[in-house]
């Protein structure tokens, strides 16, 4: 660090928002979603205008750059800087102004597209630009990067629907650009403010012929819409006063696709549209050859579809690992080479689908494809998710080699794209390369990767080399080098090329006039920084190996695990996207809490081995300390970063070399002390009723003095059923027999819940037996345990391994206890082969008892007419691992029970992790996010559901509500 430590903080102190120099935030912040890495001096987190007018008047009295930032997700490096980084996504998030006959809205940069979409929706207007991170890319980074998304063939970029923009310059001035007619224009010219000076340069620049013409001759073909290379002269020289027919002048075209190298926006307008036709069918057609798909574009674009995306083999073959995306591969036939996605919206369902059945008896005739299912809403969503989901997955290529972003973003004319691709193709095969194609064939804009190992000199080469050779491709059919991604640092060297010199030259000129001292995102578009520099990976980088308690061999490694994470900020979620992914971001909106955020400290840690203990690091400990487990990144992550394996497996770890708290021995042994406790259940539950011992052991634990401790059972599972079973058991004509696991927290804490599991079972037809098995371990994982949690594994899985079959499988009552045996135990197990075969005959109660009737074993008569309505929250490892489904389909067997799903992720407690007293406030925060509220909301005589039972500890400490689980509504509701 080049400055004092002493200017930093000072600076630091006089913003509003925040500021961060530490190693651990710039280390997380040193990435975006690019193959680039590059330290920053520093995180900014401005709260206001104010604190970006001190950044900038700070970093031109020290010759420092901002390196401007919102979600994070450029593919291109945008985001990557050796200045300070400037985050707007933490608090310059605000919605400012809104005029709905109008059709306009105005926001802060850190506004979240999806997120504007939800407010404007009630309206009937929506933001039509959509990219495949929407419900993380915000207003700031698509205008910076002139984003497109599906949607472009029908609704253009985001510059066609930016109306002004307000934004500070290079000297700290406010200046907002909007629509200018000739007049003024003219009136601007006279300004002398360095706002004058902008337009004054623009105006010599474009009225000068000879300038004219090297832009009509060498920018991209006006037919292509998708236009980002450079800067959009071309776009101002079809504006007045320099097209007298042409639109009214605007600067904001240019700012659209500048990657914040001009100016720092405050607000931004917006232009909206009305929401979509209502009805919608997507046409999937399948081909077994990537051409096929380019010839059935060209066709498919001549009946003016909404949207006409693809997507190739080996992203859908990374889609089968995924949890989330395998579910939406329902539609798929065979084993497609590329699957051309094309939607047509209309009034009528009839319309709608009398278009799609025309195209494929175009494609038909055509004698292209071989499938052609069309897919209707509801299910339409659900195809949308898979292709956006194809950045993300290639996270799931197993090994070093990934797909990685250089060629991602030409754009072409629709009808070059054929011979385009067939000149890429050759290319691919000239470096021995399977290239990956995927995203918006209708807009000409085929997002191709190269599959490259960017740890190899070698790569790192064909990395350049191809990206070069793209480049002329893409001069030789006067495309675009950048459709939407933007040039950043990636595609920034290849400009001149692309461009051509003279115009090259102008772009330069545009840069010193509106950022003469290189303040803002210097290194992109014009003066780049090498290509071939400050890549994530250096040249023959070994990725270390250690011994591991957990398996990962999987992924490669531990470190390859965490190497799956490609910066796409899926976890980037808001309580209102849904899903359960990162529920501490969601309440802390710090980059930290985030799965990526996380991936990015190990990573950079951990490559840096230590020679005693890799790791042995508080920068990880700190970045770790949030996650609560909950296993959504499993599920939600298109990577399948499983974060919460990472955390046990580094919590072991670390401890190695330090001394464990005692809170940590406590709760990871749980199972441990309700053994004790349950030779003297009432001895034990005395100290937890006297306030004054109750808050000693508390603050010994380090348990938050708001928490109410559950007390342990009067009597377990394993002692009622010993004692009563044999009169509850069904005679012999049974429906089947089952095994029981009876975890930790059933037997010890909640035995009524267990007890009734048995009992419902029972009195539903079936046998159940319950054997001397180990606990699940469970807590054990929680807290990095993992010896101990490989010797619950190893016993459990070599007691059932000769016990199961399908027909006499086993059940379990708390999710996180039983789901164990599908997740860690494969990766904890000594006999993995072992362990694999018992995760298919291993259920969920409500999984259970659902597959029995659909078998018809159980029907709405075995249960009570009488109306009842119920709330369910699911439990997080339920979610990731299960599905929520199940226990919703069985609650809603009686014929009068209705069930509404809760659409919370986690509810904040994650086993102990909500007890603990320097979590509690985060606990309760993200409680409050959504399920606090919707409990609130339902009446009295409104059942709460709650599988979990952390779950219904925290539903009961933040609303007061006694949560049940499904086998006590159920047992209460059999006739």
């Amino acid at each position: 660090m080049t400055l004092q430590h002493d200017i930093f903080d000072a600076f630091g102190r006089s913003l509003e928002g925040e500021w961060h120099s530490d190693p651990l935030l710039r280390s997380i912040y040193a990435t975006d979603a690019s193959v680039y890495r590059e330290l920053p001096l520093a995180v900014a987190l401005p709260k206001n205008e104010a604190d970006l007018k001190k950044l900038i008047r700070f970093a031109s009295q020290h010759k420092l750059s901002l390196v401007p930032r919102a979600g994070g997700t450029s593919l291109a490096g945008q985001c990557v800087g050796n200045g300070v980084v400037v985050d707007v996504s933490r608090f310059m998030n605000k919605i400012l102004d809104f005029n709905a006959e109008e059709r306009w809205v105005k926001v802060q940069p850190g506004v979240i597209r999806d997120d504007l979409n939800r407010f404007l929706k009630p309206h009937g207007l929506f933001f039509s630009p959509v990219t495949s991170t929407s419900n993380r890319a915000m207003i700031g980074g698509m205008v910076g990067n002139n984003s497109s998304g599906q949607t472009s063939i029908e609704y253009g970029s985001t510059r066609e629907h930016v109306l002004s923009i307000r934004a500070l310059l290079a000297d700290g001035s406010e200046v907002t650009f909007g629509k200018l007619d000739a007049a003024g224009f003219a009136k601007k010219l006279e300004q002398e403010d360095v706002e004058g000076q902008l337009y004054r340069q623009i105006h010599g620049l474009l009225d000068n012929p000879a300038n004219r013409r090297s832009i009509e001759k060498e920018f991209p073909k006006k037919s292509i819409h998708r236009r980002n290379t450079g800067y959009a002269l071309d776009m101002l020289l079809d504006q007045q006063p320099f097209s007298p027919e042409g639109s009214a002048f605007n600067f904001c075209s240019l700012l659209c696709g500048s990657e914040g190298t001009l100016a720092l926006a405050t607000e931004i307008t917006l232009s909206l549209d009305p929401l979509p036709l209502p009805e919608e069918v997507i046409a999937c057609l399948h081909f077994s050859d990537v051409l096929q798909s380019m010839r059935a574009t060209g066709i498919a674009m001549q009946m003016a579809p909404s949207a006409c995306e693809l997507m190739d083999k080996v992203i859908l073959d990374c889609t089968k690992s995924n949890l989330e995306q395998a579910k939406n591969r329902f539609f798929i036939e065979g084993d497609p080479v590329t699957l051309l996605m094309v939607e047509f919206r209309a009034s009528t369902i009839e319309e709608a689908e009398a278009r799609a059945a025309e195209l494929i008896s175009r494609v038909k005739e055509a004698g292209l494809g071989y499938a052609y299912p069309i897919v209707r809403a509801p299910h339409t969503q659900k195809v949308w998710e898979l292709r956006k989901a194809g950045l993300g997955v290639m996270g799931n290529l197993p090994g070093d080699p990934k797909g990685v972003a250089c060629i991602e973003d030409t754009a072409v004319a629709v009808e070059d794209l054929p011979d385009y691709i067939a000149e890429i193709e050759e290319l691919g095969r000239k470096y021995n390369q399977q290239m990956v194609y995927y995203a918006h064939a209708g807009a000409g804009e085929i997002h191709v990767r190269p599959i490259l190992n960017m740890k190899t000199a070698e790569d790192q080469q064909i990395f350049y080399d191809i990206t070069r050779e793209t480049a002329e491709l893409v001069k030789k059919y006067g495309g675009s080098m950048s459709g939407e991604h933007g040039d950043g640092r990636v595609r920034s060297e290849f400009i001149p090329l692309v461009l051509g010199e003279e115009n090259y030259a102008l772009l330069k000129q545009v840069k010193q006039t509106w950022d003469p001292q290189n303040i803002f995102n210097p290194g992109k578009i014009v003066d780049p920084v090498p290509m071939k520099s400050a890549f994530r990976y250096e040249a023959g980088q070994e990725t270390p190996e250690w011994g591991t308690v957990m398996d990962f061999s999987p992924e490669g490694g531990y470190l390859r695990m965490v190497e799956k994470c490609n910066g796409v900020g899926a976890c980037r979620k808001t309580p209102d996207s849904g899903g359960t992914m990162c529920p501490s971001y969601m309440a802390t909106r710090q980059e930290k809490d985030t799965t990526r955020g996380r991936a990015n400290a190990l990573r950079e840690f951990l490559s840096g081995n230590k020679p005693q203990n890799p790791f042995d690091h508080e920068e990880i400990f700190e970045a770790l300390k949030y996650c609560l487990s909950c296993k959504g990144c499993t599920n939600e992550c298109p990577s399948s970063v499983d974060m919460s394996s990472l955390k046990a497996e580094f919590t072991h770890q670390y401890y190695q070399s330090h001394r464990r708290p005692l809170s940590d021995l406590a709760f990871g042994n749980i199972g441990r002390l309700g053994k004790l406790a349950s030779l003297v259940p009432g001895l034990a539950n005395f100290p937890l009723r006297q306030p004054l011992v109750a808050g000693f052991v508390k603050r010994v634990l380090g348990v938050a003095r708001e928490r109410s401790i559950p007390a342990f059972a009067k009597t377990t599972v394993r002692a009622w059923y010993r004692r009563y079973y044999s009169e509850w058991a069904p005679a012999a004509n049974s429906k089947g027999e089952i095994y029981l696991f009876c975890d930790e927290f059933t037997n010890y804490q909640d035995a009524e819940i267990g007890i009734k599991a048995v009992q419902l079972l029972t009195k539903l037809g079936y046998r159940v037996e319950l054997t001397n098995h180990a606990d699940s371990g469970r807590a054990f994982l929680s807290k990095g345990l993992l010896d101990q949690a490989k010797k619950a594994a190893d016993a459990n899985v070599s007691h059932f391994a000769s016990l199961l079959t399908p027909e006499k499988p086993l059940i379990g009552i708390e999710p996180s206890a039983i789901l164990t045996f599908r997740d860690e135990y494969i990766r904890l197990a000594s006999d993995k082969s072992a362990a694999l075969e018992l995760k298919d005959k291993v259920f969920l109660l409500e999984e259970f008892l659902v597959a029995e009737a659909k078998k018809g074993n159980i029907t709405a008569a075995d249960f009570s007419a009488e109306h009842r309505e119920i709330h369910l929250h699911g439990h997080c490892h339920q979610k990731a691992l299960a599905g929520v489904d199940p226990t919703a389909f069985i609650l809603s067997l009686p014929e009068n029970y209705t069930v509404q799903v809760i659409p919370s992720g986690c509810c904040g407690m994650a086993g102990s992790f909500g007890y603990e007293k320097d979590k509690y406030e985060l606990s309760m925060q993200i409680g409050e996010m959504v399920l606090f509220p919707a409990v609130r909301k339902t009446s009295e005589s409104c059942v709460i559901a709650a599988p979990g039972t952390s779950c219904r500890h925290q539903i009961l400490d933040g609303t007061g509500r006694t949560a049940r689980h499904p086998a006590e509504i159920l047992l209460e509701a059999l006739v």
